[in-house]
């Protein structure tokens, strides 16, 4: 997940106020009772519709307000049944599911098995143009409703039957036998009848059946949002409620952490990864995740998808010296990328120390050879785009064009290339504006070696920002899931792995440790494998 408009948000005020005044409202405030905490936040790229956010922003708000089928293990990262009380399958094709009893939205409807062929049907609408349309691909009449080329010729997936309130079927298109553990992200939650009715009034109040609920976003400044009481969930919240604050730089909102203004930050700014332990004692926390920073490429840009363009690619790989930068820039909360997954995966789970080879490995003379044989950096200089508001990323882009420029004997080969905000900066990557590399920091949205490649690399995929595309990588993520062996899979995921490497599809960085500090009113602070705080389990006070 990468870090992701009707005209509802104009009539309730341009700075998209959702207090409980003309949005309309219900609720009483979270402050009311107290414990209520405050957490550092970006804006996030898109309204929170939950087939349109696959950044890591607008995840987070997901999480907290929804819950699917299958939710992952906020320890272990395993996929455990949710609202699924049971799938049953044969074929590894044809599933049946069955929702629980029980549950219900905030708004009070009942949570039925239409919630969730609706809200799939929504999803994958070409005409609704979600960013996450890709992830229903594998069910029957997908290509109807959402064709490569043409308009949409039905308006429903034909692999999607409501059986009865709590039983529905679903029918792909291929056998895909981890289907039912991807059912834990946030494109596959249900919707409310709502979302539908009122889409306006829904984006500008979200209603969904988590442990907390919407009460009020004010773009730019805070989202805060309110404990259900009677959510049935044995995860209910611990707290009254989490105010999510916006910064356009973590450094600052470690300064608020530090002054008492602000109750936790999930991102440790680099510059303050020196004193961190100082200042926080056993309030500080640097966990394993899944997470990977890479440097993705516009393969859509001829000039940098030529022939030739490939060593270009692995000589800057190899320009860049990792080990130096992970330990003088992040004081070793990264570790040196050799593969395009994580280890948090573990070896039977389909990672694979070392796959990257020689192409991670830092060597200056061998980059610049490899540079000059490809015909040289396109325009003579590469830029790498980040954004801004996060401290970090020009702390480490500087140092990767660094190392870049000693390699290559050129203080100006490489410069930084900042975009005021993560929102700005997604956008202009999601839409293919950005002319050379770019930053591309991948949040796993379920602990899969598919969830790593798929999205990422596989042609028109929904996070294939480059553009990328190859038939035999193609080839093998579809004969990786079909697998029903998952030692078969894992190794198929890695022929296919092999193929980014090949191409250089992307150069993998480093795999990013999650991180978090907090004030001394809170307790029972934990991370997840994504990195993300486990809010329903913080105590306040």
């Amino acid at each position: 997940m990468h870090g992701a408009t009707h005209a509802r948000w104009a009539v309730c005020a341009v700075v998209l106020a959702l207090a409980a005044t003309g949005c309309g409202g219900g609720g009483g405030s979270a402050a009311d009772g107290g414990a209520v905490l405050s957490s550092s936040w970006t804006d996030p790229q898109n309204p929170l519709e939950p087939a349109n956010t696959n950044e890591v922003q607008g995840g987070k708000v997901l999480d907290m307000i929804f819950r699917g089928l299958k939710r992952y293990d906020p320890k272990t990262g395993e996929a455990e049944n949710m609202l699924a009380e049971k799938f049953e399958t044969t074929d590894s094709q044809n599933y049946t599911i069955t929702v629980k009893d029980g549950w219900t939205f905030s708004n009070g409807e009942k949570v039925t098995a239409r919630s969730f062929v609706d809200a799939w049907n929504y999803g994958a609408s070409l005409r609704n143009n979600q960013k996450n349309a890709y992830f229903f691909s594998y069910i029957e009449g997908y290509d109807k409703v959402h064709p490569a080329k043409g308009e949409q010729s039905a308006d429903t997936m034909s692999g999607l039957k409501v059986l009865d309130d709590r039983t529905f079927t679903v029918r792909l298109s291929q056998k895909f036998s981890s289907f039912p553990d991807t059912l834990g992200y946030n494109a596959f939650v249900p919707l409310p009848r709502a979302f539908f009715d009122d889409h306006a009034g829904w984006l500008a109040k979200p209603v969904g059946n988590g442990p907390y609920a919407v009460e009020s976003y004010t773009k730019g400044s805070e989202m805060r949002l309110t404990r259900w009481n009677a959510y049935p969930g044995e995860d209910a919240a611990r707290n009254d409620g989490v105010t999510l604050k916006v910064y356009t730089d973590n450094n600052t909102a470690y300064t608020d952490l530090m002054a008492g203004n602000l109750d936790l930050v999930d991102d440790i700014p680099a510059q303050q990864l020196r004193n961190v332990r100082s200042d926080l004692g056993d309030r500080y926390l640097n966990t394993p995740a899944g997470i990977i920073q890479t440097l993705a490429f516009p393969h859509y840009d001829k000039d940098w998808n030529k022939p030739g363009s490939v060593k270009v690619r692995q000589g800057l790989s190899r320009a860049i010296d990792r080990e130096q930068i992970t330990r003088t820039i992040f004081q070793g909360t990264r570790t040196p990328a050799t593969d395009w997954t994580s280890p948090v995966l573990g070896t039977e789970g389909g990672y694979k120390e070392g796959l990257c080879g020689e192409w991670c490995e830092y060597d200056p003379a061998a980059a610049k050879k490899l540079i000059e044989e490809g015909g040289g950096l396109p325009g003579g200089q590469v830029k790498i785009t980040y954004n801004a508001d996060t401290g970090s990323h020009k702390l480490w882009v500087d140092a990767v064009c660094n190392s870049i420029n000693n390699a290559l004997g050129n203080d100006r080969a490489c410069v930084g290339n900042p975009i005021g905000t993560f929102a700005d900066f997604r956008s202009k990557s999601t839409t293919q504006k950005l002319s050379g590399p770019f930053r591309a920091g991948w949040q796993m949205d379920y602990p899969l070696p598919q969830n790593f490649l798929q999205p990422l690399y596989y042609t028109n995929a929904s996070s294939n920002d480059g553009k990328w595309s190859n038939q035999e990588f193609d080839k093998l993520v579809d004969r990786a899931n079909a697998e029903t062996d998952l030692a078969k899979a894992v190794e198929t995921f890695q022929k296919a792995e092999e193929v980014v490497r090949d191409n250089m599809a992307s150069i993998p960085l480093w795999y990013q440790n999650g991180s978090a500090g907090w004030s001394e009113r809170l307790s029972n602070v934990s991370l997840n494998p994504f990195s993300v705080p486990v809010y329903d389990q913080i105590k306040v006070g």
